[in-house]
């Protein structure tokens, strides 16, 4: 009895509670409810019975208002945990995520993060070489099938500052990756192995920062993770050494991929996952930046260096403070800017809160870059700067043509900003990393994004020269495009010659091909020079050297590199390129891709097979010395297709002179000399080699250069080539060829007689110079066979066309042949 009577007085105190909430919140409610309750007794009194129905309306109406209640209170519980206001989350199981990447890691994100980690891992593979290796090249990369395990104890949310990141544990523990390098043994080994990364495990804590309302992710370990990799020595293939473990390989692949997470993914360093909502499908190689370095604040130097020197600690604290408060006013700073290899210097500012509002020209050749800022304080009348602290940014091209920028914040936070298009400016403050004081105020603006189709994208539009269905057409073979380079002029360029005289010429290097332009005696020189290239797919780049010539030997004053990825026809690129490792300056380049054929058509028909190559190599200069004497005894080989030529020597010069005139029939193949010093008993010595370009020559037309020699310090030779035509040109004489190879012939045998003699006489010394004689009389025998084989050849095509052309002069002789 009494549990119904309390069970009674709650409903009735739920009830009250009920009537109290509409008089409170309900309000506006209660001029329509009375009358409703009137009208309602109305009905029940004078024409039908609404008992029955009033209870159950009521008792619906009051679940759902407990129903509401529930909810509401429940809301509040989670608008406490999202709006910040619960710093950090329970534990919470993820097993569905495990169960979501093992679905999708196959078939979508292993391909991806292959491809994404295949480039950085070439990078770092070239840079960092183990001892034990030459040269290392990257043969296959596969992440395998197993994914790694996120959040195996359980994931948490917290807060700092007004970031919430996301902890989770990172456990990858696989074996059917798939990993191979060939490497190339450095001395006192020999020969090439293949290593295999077959299994790998990392194991450590991962933060997940979403950054721009859900527009990017950034990850980074907390600390180093645990890194362990297994090894094998495959055999077979290009493989030259057995399948052997070499000693110290994998503790070097351990620490290189240790060193790199470290550097790019370990807390404060991060990187970044974007979400666009739109994907172009567009790959970027590339892009122009400018680098506004706006000012500083709050530069100290007690707060730089950590602590005052010997001298100010002696003071009382008050001399102590007005010191650092004249040391901070008389402070000379400045700035330099680093974007790959590219580097650039501010002027100088004094006080701790310096203006400097300098801008530079950066090149990016990739799709990301890290732009980093290190500040220097200027010391007067001392040759040294003093090292202050640094920041970096971070940039990234998204799918949808913008840009993401991000860095580190005050207290390790995190500073992002979005780039909708190119052209719009992005402006961050940057605390100093590592110091208690001092902030940077940059300003960033991408002025362009180049693409591997050949397309741009700059101030929110996207130019392509050709359709995309044409894309396929930008990477021909070898043969298929020629790449014009003109070297229009320079400006900011810097000698190092101390007498302030200006002597400037640019190198440009392009796959194995080395050209060189005039020298200039100006500060801002203007050469106006054009050169042609054979285009080389795979990413080759175009690379710039300026020097300034000197007395003592031509100086460096800057480099710069230029990707040739994506060049169209008929759309030329002009372009300042600044140079990398120096202070200033920068070169006009205009670059075209122009197809063969094209240019064929209009210069005049390849006569591959028709005709053939003149090479007449007349001499050298400075070159280099190969014996111990200070000389050389030089001679060229020549490589044209299959076929070798050489000349003969020159004994004891630096500046020899051949006058050697040397044939090949026409075909279109590369013509390679390799300049060498001659040795009787030891092997030869390279003292240089270069291509002559003749594939764009006019017929019957010739080429006088001079090319400077690769692979060595100095050093230049002096061809003349020709590409000769049998229709424009009469050819030498059937006879005359015969004659001379059997003078060529009778040579031989007399030299034969020569060293026959001196070996009976056991006169070893005069052995080479008729040995040398020999092998260059053997080489020209070589060479008229040839072109007895290649006049017979245009012989018997001149029967043909003579014989067709009887045929069409002459009615009835075509119609008795059908």
């Amino acid at each position: 009895m009494g549990r119904r009577k309390k069970t009674s007085l709650m409903n009735v105190d739920g009830v009250v509670d009920f009537f109290n909430n509409v008089m409170v919140e309900k309000k506006l409610y209660l001029p329509f409810l009375i009358p409703l309750i009137l009208m309602f007794w109305a009905l029940e009194k004078w024409i039908f019975s609404l008992t029955n129905w009033v209870p159950l309306v009521l008792a619906v109406w009051y679940g759902n208002y407990q129903h509401q209640i529930a909810v509401e209170d429940l809301n509040k519980k989670w608008k406490r945990l999202t709006l910040r206001t619960s710093p950090i989350t329970p534990l919470e199981h993820c097993e569905w995520l495990n169960k979501l990447l093992m679905e999708i890691w196959s078939n979508y994100m292993n391909p991806k993060f292959s491809l994404r980690f295949q480039s950085i891992v070439e990078k770092r593979l070239k840079r960092h070489k183990s001892r034990l290796i030459e040269r290392v090249e990257l043969l296959e990369f596969s992440l395998g099938s197993s994914p790694p395990w996120l959040g195996l104890h359980g994931t948490r949310w917290s807060t700092f500052g007004d970031q919430r990141v996301m902890h989770l544990g990172f456990d990858w523990d696989t074996t059917d990756l798939s990993i191979m390098l060939l490497a190339k043994v450095a001395k006192p080994f020999f020969g090439t192995a293949k290593i295999v990364i077959n299994s790998l495990h990392i194991k450590g804590d991962l933060l997940l920062m979403p950054i721009l309302d859900g527009k990017a992710i950034l990850y980074s370990f907390i600390s180093s993770p645990e890194v362990r990799i297994t090894v094998a020595f495959g055999s077979g293939g290009s493989q030259s050494l057995p399948a052997t473990e070499l000693p110290g390989v994998s503790s070097w692949l351990v620490k290189l991929l240790t060193d790199t997470l470290a550097k790019t993914m370990v807390e404060p360093r991060r990187q970044c996952f974007s979400l666009p909502a739109v994907d172009l499908r567009k790959q970027a190689v590339g892009g122009i930046v400018y680098v506004t370095v706006l000012s500083a604040t709050k530069l100290s130097r007690s707060s730089f260096r950590g602590s005052p020197s010997r001298k100010q600690t002696r003071l009382s604290s008050g001399v102590n403070g007005l010191q650092e408060h004249i040391d901070d006013k008389v402070i000379q700073t400045f700035v330099e800017v680093e974007l790959g290899e590219l580097t650039r210097r501010t002027s100088v500012r004094p006080g701790s809160n310096p203006q400097w509002d300098s801008t530079f020209n950066m090149v990016l050749h990739d799709n990301t870059g890290i732009v980093r800022f290190h500040l220097y304080e200027h010391m007067p009348g001392s040759v040294t700067c003093g090292y202050l602290a640094s920041c970096e940014i971070k940039m990234k091209y998204v799918t949808d043509d913008s840009t993401m920028f991000w860095a580190i914040g005050p207290d390790s936070g995190v500073i992002a900003k979005h780039s909708e298009f190119c052209g719009k400016d992005v402006e961050m403050v940057l605390p100093f990393e590592g110091v208690n004081a001092g902030e940077l105020a940059v300003k960033l603006v991408v002025k362009e994004w180049q693409f591997s189709d050949g397309s741009l994208s700059f101030n929110n539009l996207r130019v392509s020269s050709q359709p995309s269905l044409n894309a396929s057409s930008n990477f021909l073979s070898r043969t298929g495009r020629r790449i014009s380079v003109t070297v229009v002029e320079g400006k900011d360029l810097i000698t190092k010659d101390k007498s302030g005289k200006c002597n400037l010429y640019v190198k440009m290097q392009y796959g194995k091909v080395l050209q060189k332009t005039k020298t200039v005696h100006s500060f801002n020189p203007t050469w106006n020079q054009k050169f042609e290239f054979e285009e080389i797919g795979d990413g080759e780049y175009l690379k710039i050297k300026c020097y300034t010539e000197d007395v003592f030997g031509d100086e460096s004053i800057g480099s710069a590199r230029i990707s040739l990825e994506g060049l169209v026809e008929g759309s030329p690129r002009d372009v300042w390129i600044p140079l990398e490792k120096v202070n200033s300056g920068e070169l006009r380049i205009q670059i075209e891709a122009v197809r063969i054929d094209d240019y064929e058509g209009s210069r005049g028909s390849s006569y591959h097979g028709n005709g053939w190559v003149e090479l007449v190599l007349i001499e050298a200069r400075d070159l280099v010395a190969a014996d111990l004497r200070g000389t050389s005894d030089p001679y060229v080989r020549v490589h044209y297709g299959n076929l070798k030529r050489r000349t003969k020597v020159m004994y004891k010069t630096l500046n020899p002179k051949w006058h050697q005139t040397l044939e090949f029939p026409d075909d279109g193949s590369p013509l390679l000399l390799h300049v060498k010093d001659h040795n009787a008993l030891l092997p030869t010595s390279s003292i240089g080699d270069c291509v002559v370009e003749y594939q764009r020559l006019p017929p019957n037309e010739m080429a006088d250069k001079w090319i400077p020699l690769q692979g060595v310090k100095r050093g230049e030779i002096h061809v003349q080539v020709t590409r000769k035509v049998p229709e424009l040109e009469k050819r030498p004489s059937v006879d005359s060829s015969l004659s001379k190879a059997h003078q060529i012939s009778s040579q031989m045998k007399q030299m034969m007689i020569k060293l026959q003699s001196l070996i009976e006489d056991s006169n070893l010394e005069g052995i080479s110079a008729p040995l040398s004689e020999l092998e260059t009389l053997q080489d020209m025998q070589e060479e008229y066979t040839v072109q007895l084989e290649t006049e017979q050849k245009l012989l018997l095509n001149k029967l043909k066309e003579l014989g067709q052309e009887i045929l069409n002069s002459s009615p009835s002789l075509s119609r008795g042949s059908s």
